[in-house]
């Protein structure tokens, strides 16, 4: 795991992973928006031929993550699985297969837009599920951004991006975190967890404080972007 940016949002610290993950020191939390298990199964049940081995990248991503963090506990912010076709046998079984090497671990999931079509993941995986808000001392946990009065939200869902460099048919997009000022728009995006993701470009707002995550590394991007 490389170096983390370090900052503090409402009373607490906050780690921003280059994984595109939060970790949150002194609770051993670590926070994951977008996992979309089980997307590339659900694209070939429909007939779209894509990338095999997606959700195993992203299980054993999230596995590595955990154990260099030493993190106890980790909640996904909405979209754990992907639809309902992600319950498929192949999937839940790389599924089991994680969660029986990470048993010592506490769960949670707040649902998200995708999670409400696929259902909750099966009980076996013990996980614990939660409607948006889920409060966490100062913040509020969520997976649609929204306001939440006293709170500062950590959300995802909109997979958020910028471009750099060049000229707009050839920019690169990067992924990023998206922190609205305190004050302003109390309100963070995370990016996308799942290796098979996409993204979506930001638009920043009087205040904002983007983060993108580049070649192994958080990055604070002070310059406006496209």
């Amino acid at each position: 795991m490389s170096a983390p940016l370090e900052l503090a949002l409402a009373g607490e610290r906050l780690q921003l992973l280059a994984e595109r993950a939060v970790f949150l020191p002194e609770r051993g939390t670590l926070l994951v928006a977008d996992a979309h298990v089980g997307k590339a199964v659900s694209f070939r049940a429909l007939g779209v031929p894509v990338p095999r081995g997606t959700t195993t990248e992203t299980l054993q991503r999230l596995g590595r993550l955990v154990e260099a963090t030493g993190a106890e506990h980790v909640v996904f912010l909405g979209d754990f699985l992907h639809s309902a076709r992600s319950l498929a046998p192949a999937t839940l079984s790389s599924l089991a297969r994680w969660r029986d090497a990470h048993s010592h671990l506490n769960l949670s999931l707040v649902r998200g837009n995708h999670d409400l079509r696929a259902g909750d993941p099966p009980a076996a995986f013990g996980i614990d599920m939660f409607d948006e808000p889920m409060r966490l001392g100062g913040l509020a946990l969520c997976h649609h951004p929204q306001v939440v009065d006293g709170a500062y939200v950590l959300a995802g869902h909109w997979h958020p991006c910028v471009g750099v460099g060049g000229r707009a048919h050839d920019r690169l997009r990067l992924p990023c975190y998206w922190l609205g000022s305190e004050t302003l728009r109390p309100i963070g995006v995370l990016p996308a967890f799942g290796a098979f993701t996409g993204m979506h470009p930001i638009e920043r707002n009087s205040g904002d404080r983007v983060f993108v995550v580049a070649e192994n590394r958080v990055a604070e991007l002070r310059c406006r972007t496209g």
